[in-house]
């Protein structure tokens, strides 16, 4: 089954019309994007949009052989020129089944807001699934037969991937292609990285993709450590991470500190942008998570874990220092970074950078500084990828 990418943007297109974002402002050429629509086998078209006969025609094809026209999106949008020779465009019920002459089948999936998804399934077998922006399948049942590739709104609804990805219907091999792109992220390197770390890719206007060839599905790093200064947006940025990822454990080192009234609303902040599939534990024990088979882990955060392990230490006291809390913190540290070393599920592991600033006026914060540098130094070296938040722009330092 082969698939022509008409437009691959939101509704409005990317750059929008008189938007003075810089995500806009960087929209030219090969990033620019007309609204999403699906030419398959160049009989079936998933959304007519503006221009479609001419973007057809920019990639090598023609809408003369369209024997059906679906829409997707939650209401019916502005009047659309139907070209000369395309059937009026319809929408199948949800839980409905459509078959084509060419041999195609579609069922109408339901989705948990306005719109309607549909499984296309080819003449010989292979399977895509498309979903509207801002929709994500209702009612699914596992385990499901995975499909070959899945064209779905990654960047607004990263959970949708997340509930395909929980009952089998997204496995290892499903190409997951990013569309209905709008300016929330930057065109680009940094769309390409964000995609990346969930196991999905965007690709041009006018890209003929064939369904079930898997070499372009992207490896998502197994092991992942965040860097990044107060306020950096490192949190954020590991979360977005595993978005689209079912059953997510989510390892808070920080303690409840009864009492502190700004540490709980803090505390608060991060549970409440999580997503509500998330688990969470609160430990700094975490060499037994680690050994563990099981969902993607996030831990956040190393620093704190190396408060504790200080405290557990003696590493305060210079005499308990001296006299083998030296010895026990680097001990817990390797034991650590030997768990990190020999996981099998997806780690992201969030830390703080302290080493560039003012240095600090106490040995104890001079001690912590040092160690603290040693430990992400230690852990980083385990992971396949390294990035550094800045000012709320991820800077990947390996991978």
């Amino acid at each position: 089954m082969e698939l022509t990418l008409l437009g691959t943007g939101a509704a409005a297109g990317l750059p929008r019309p008189d938007c003075p974002c810089a995500a806009c402002s960087a929209a030219i050429g090969s990033h620019a994007r007309a609204a999403t629509a699906l030419l398959v086998d160049g009989a079936l078209l998933l959304d007519l949009t503006p221009g479609a006969a001419f973007a057809a025609a920019r990639a090598g094809h023609s809408l003369s052989g369209v024997r059906q026209v679906l829409l997707s999106h939650p209401h019916q949008g502005p009047a659309i020129e139907v070209p000369a020779g395309v059937p009026q465009p319809g929408r199948v019920p949800d839980g409905r089944e459509l078959a084509l002459l060419t041999g195609h089948r579609v069922r109408a999936v339901a989705l948990d807001a306005p719109g309607t998804g549909y499984a296309v399934t080819g003449p010989d077998g292979q399977r895509l699934l498309y979903l509207p922006p801002g929709g994500a399948p209702a009612g699914l049942e596992e385990p499901a037969e995975t499909y070959d590739m899945v064209l779905a709104d990654v960047v607004g609804r990263p959970d949708a991937l997340a509930k395909l990805r929980a009952v089998g219907a997204a496995g290892p091999t499903t190409d997951v292609v990013a569309v209905h792109l709008d300016h929330d992220v930057p065109p680009g390197p940094e769309l390409v990285r964000r995609l990346a770390a969930a196991g999905a890719r965007a690709v041009p206007d006018g890209t003929t993709l064939v369904v079930g060839a898997y070499e372009d599905v992207p490896d998502v790093p197994r092991r992942t450590l965040v860097l990044g200064g107060a306020r950096s947006g490192k949190s954020v940025e590991a979360e977005r991470r595993l978005e689209s990822f079912p059953d997510v454990l989510y390892v808070a080192t920080g303690g409840s500190r009864g009492g502190d009234g700004e540490w709980a609303a803090r505390v608060r902040a991060h549970r409440e942008r999580r997503p509500g599939s998330w688990r969470t534990v609160e430990t700094c024990d975490l060499v037994p998570l680690l050994k563990e088979d099981g969902p993607p882990l996030l831990v956040d955060c190393l620093s704190l874990w190396l408060t504790d392990a200080m405290d557990l230490a003696g590493a305060w006291d210079d005499a308990e220092w001296a006299d083998g809390g030296e010895r026990t913190l680097r001990a817990r540290v390797r034991e650590l970074t030997e768990a990190v070393r020999a996981a099998r599920r997806t780690v992201v592991a969030v830390s703080n950078e302290v080493g560039s600033g003012i240095v600090p006026a106490t040995a104890s914060g001079r001690r912590y500084r040092d160690e603290l540098g040693r430990l992400n130094a230690a852990f980083a070296d385990e992971c396949e990828q390294v990035v550094l938040v800045v000012a709320g722009q991820a800077v990947v330092l390996r991978g």
